[in-house]
């Protein structure tokens, strides 16, 4: 018996990860019905991440209404996996998604609404939370998600800071002792894909800012602020978290959750395969796919597919996606065995974007019929 592992990140703009594995499956069973399918929808931390960690243990997806990064209330989802941990992305609560361009500000955008997803999930019982903290719309190093918490911050005159990363700028103290005495208990787990310091030219406000909507003048702001609060950090808590790679994640987001909650980052396409299991789930499988919209140079520096491919423990791997880059060669130094562009035609994005579950059951029907008619019998 053939058993062939799907296991796919999201097509952005086109198909979720579940979506993406479900149009794979069909592909493989238009060949042969009899064919074993295992379908791991996953994603690397950012957007999916919930929805593909909640599939992988047999959770449930729930929502609770938060504060935005603008301060309006918003619906936001998260997951209570079958093990009893949580699962949250930080984009659910202080996205760029939940903002139009005009409303881009990280003077003011904040990571309050995250802070109250953090208690939803204390509010379940969870003993230990995954977060994702890709698209973020905020650069306050956190201290939106403290204040949510309980945690207070303060200015050289005693008087409470507000919301956004520009209040960094008068950040003088701050005091944890009404801060949720349960995340003390509480493990926290950071799915991060970027490796940016906190401040500095490869830090938060420096690359990631003009993203969400900086100009030059608010970047120099950004960076004072958040070097302020490292600065900080370090002398309350006795932690240099400014040069730790991922502290500049999320806008200092992680820097904030390393020095407020003891949260450990890790890669996230690395936490999410931990998570859901994919070695024991891979196992008597003869063939792996994987795949996501673009597969380019990103993809080659700790994204979804080069994380499945170097977890396959020698089982052919093939990737699939709507754009190649030449880029994506470098992959077979890790074991990936083959890839494959979904598009069959000139088609316009929009088009290609448009048929996508079509363009991958298409693809992974003929990967299936090439793979069992090349002499393998399973």
């Amino acid at each position: 018996m053939l058993r062939v592992v799907c296991a796919p990140d999201s097509f952005k703009g086109s198909l979720t990860a579940t979506e993406a594995a479900e149009a794979m499956e069909k592909g493989i069973k238009n060949f042969r019905e009899d064919i074993e399918v295992i379908k791991l929808p996953l994603s690397d931390g950012g957007e999916g991440m919930v929805q593909s960690l909640v599939s992988a243990t047999g959770g449930k997806k729930k929502s609770a209404i938060i504060t935005g990064p603008l301060g309006k209330k918003v619906h936001a989802e998260y997951g209570v996996l079958g093990d009893g941990r949580g699962a949250m992305e930080m984009a659910a609560a202080s996205g760029l998604l939940l903002l139009s361009s005009k409303e881009l500000n990280p003077l003011k955008t904040n990571t309050y609404g995250t802070g109250e997803l953090l208690k939803a999930l204390l509010d379940e019982g969870c003993q230990e939370i995954i977060v994702g903290i890709g698209g973020s719309a905020t650069n306050d190093g956190g201290v939106g998600m403290i204040q949510a918490l309980g945690g207070k911050f303060f200015d050289s005159r005693g008087r409470e800071l507000g919301w956004g990363g520009g209040e960094l700028k008068k950040l003088s103290d701050y005091n944890l002792k009404d801060l949720d005495p349960r995340i003390k208990k509480t493990r926290i787990r950071v799915a991060c894909d970027v490796d940016n310091p906190l401040t500095g030219e490869k830090g938060a406000a420096m690359v990631y800012g003009p993203q969400k909507g900086a100009t030059l003048e608010m970047i120099k702001e950004l960076d004072d602020g958040l070097n302020r609060l490292g600065k900080l950090i370090k002398e309350k808590e006795g932690i240099d978290i400014k040069n730790v790679p991922g502290a500049g994640a999320a806008g200092g987001l992680g820097a904030g959750m390393m020095g407020f909650l003891g949260g450990e980052l890790h890669p996230g396409v690395d936490l999410v395969l931990d998570t859901v299991k994919f070695e024991e789930k891979i196992k008597g499988a003869q063939l792996v796919i994987t795949g996501e919209g673009k597969l380019d140079k990103q993809t080659a520096f700790g994204k979804t597919p080069l994380g499945v491919v170097k977890r396959s423990g020698g089982i052919p791997a093939v990737a699939i996606g709507g754009w190649v880059e030449e880029e994506i060669k470098s992959l077979r130094e890790q074991g990936l065995t083959a890839f494959f562009s979904i598009i069959d035609r000139p088609r316009t994005l929009e088009e290609s974007m448009e048929n996508a579950f079509f363009l991958i059951e298409q693809c992974c029907e003929e990967i299936i019929r090439l793979f069992f008619q090349a002499g393998k019998s399973f």
